[in-house]
């Protein structure tokens, strides 16, 4: 029926679900059937607050249903692999919050049980849907970069570290179950991004390095067992002569980084704030644009209607066969494969190959 709701379940309704649940209301389309979270007091509340009509503290009964198509995983990060595996052999799609995984070795896992069950597995990000990386796609697409060869992926706050700093849970520094920092947090964002506008080339070597160096309020420091990078810093070796470069910050003291971008033989183009580059003959070039027009044209001329229109709907979209899901859990597994790299490179103060991470990589996933 054209009509006809896709029904989705929630696992996990914490502060990231809650935000999932807020988007797929506002989406007609789509029915939140079921939530599932072991805080039964949390879940009621959301579930009546939101008119959900099921809700269960034990996923694996929300994934038995066979009313619902597809699952939207927002759990910790450890927690990832095991629900996503569990929801996919239950024969359901998924979406799943970033990072992929804690561990390589589970995102690894994530994404063959994927293929192996037929079924697709979207990795969320927000970034791959804002008007600056649908511009910086169209002029890549379009030529205007000519070979590309290089790349830098940038994160800042200046004093942002969840928890110690005012925001966010404990479970969001702590390797028990979030696996790493800033380069989990929000480097996943930026990293995924430059290599979705690469191309995502194979990852080759890593060379990288963490910190934490900045004072914390002592009493939260000591609550949370903070043991994660509050600085990523890392250069990757890619494919087709490619470099990458890294540095993702929860705390610096500095004012401000320049914003992510990529460079080819013929221009550059950076994402924040969004420029493009390039020179004529004698005359250089920097280029500010209209993106929101470019956002209408897109719709108003081109009629892409929501397929694009965020994370979500996108995927929502694609469980629907009304677009090509984008490849976002190929990306988001180079991007563990070149994260894990900078904790290895770290480690043994070197250079390690993309082999050495995959051979190195243990699980960190945590039984559900």
């Amino acid at each position: 029926m054209k009509d006809e709701k896709t029904r989705i379940g929630i696992i996990g309704v914490g502060q990231i679900g809650k935000g999932h649940v807020r988007k797929y209301m506002a989406m007609p389309h789509v029915e939140i059937a079921a939530i599932a979270d072991i805080d039964e007091a949390e879940a009621n509340r959301v579930a009546a607050e939101s008119g959900i009509a099921s809700v269960y503290t034990d996923f694996r009964q929300l994934l038995a249903r066979d009313d619902i198509k597809a699952v939207d995983v927002c759990l910790h990060n450890n927690f990832h692999m095991p629900a996503t595996v569990a929801a996919l052999e239950a024969g359901k799609h998924v979406f799943c919050e970033k990072p992929m995984a804690g561990a390589y070795v589970d995102a690894e896992k994530m994404l063959a049980t994927a293929r192996e069950c037929g079924l697709m597995l979207s990795i969320q990000n927000r970034v791959y849907f804002t008007n600056e990386t649908k511009a910086a796609k169209a002029l890549i697409d379009g030529g205007h970069l000519g070979k590309l060869y290089h790349a830098r992926s940038t994160g800042y706050r200046r004093r942002g570290r969840p928890f110690v700093d005012g925001y966010g849970s404990p479970f969001f520094v702590n390797k028990e179950t979030a696996s790493g920092g800033a380069l989990y947090d929000m480097g996943v964002y930026h990293i995924s991004t430059m290599l979705y506008l690469l191309g995502n080339p194979d990852v080759l070597r890593i060379s990288g390095k963490t910190y934490q160096e900045i004072a914390m309020n002592a009493a939260r420091r000591e609550s949370s067992g903070y043991n994660v990078e509050e600085l990523g810093l890392g250069f990757v070796r890619l494919a087709d002569n490619i470099t990458l470069d890294i540095i993702e910050a929860w705390a610096i003291h500095l004012d401000s980084f320049g914003g992510s971008y990529v460079v080819g033989n013929e221009g550059g183009v950076r994402l924040e704030p969004f420029g493009y580059f390039h020179s004529v003959g004698d005359l250089d070039l920097d280029s500010t644009a209209n993106l929101p027009m470019f956002d209408y044209r897109l719709h108003n001329v081109h009629g892409q209607g929501d397929v694009y229109d965020s994370e979500q709907e996108h995927w929502i979209a694609a469980v629907e066969g009304r677009v090509e899901l984008l490849p976002t859990a190929e990306i988001a597994l180079n991007c563990m494969l070149i994260s894990e790299g900078i904790y290895l490179s770290n480690q043994l103060g070197r250079e390690v190959s993309a082999e050495e991470v995959r051979e190195a990589s243990v699980s960190t996933a945590v039984a559900i």
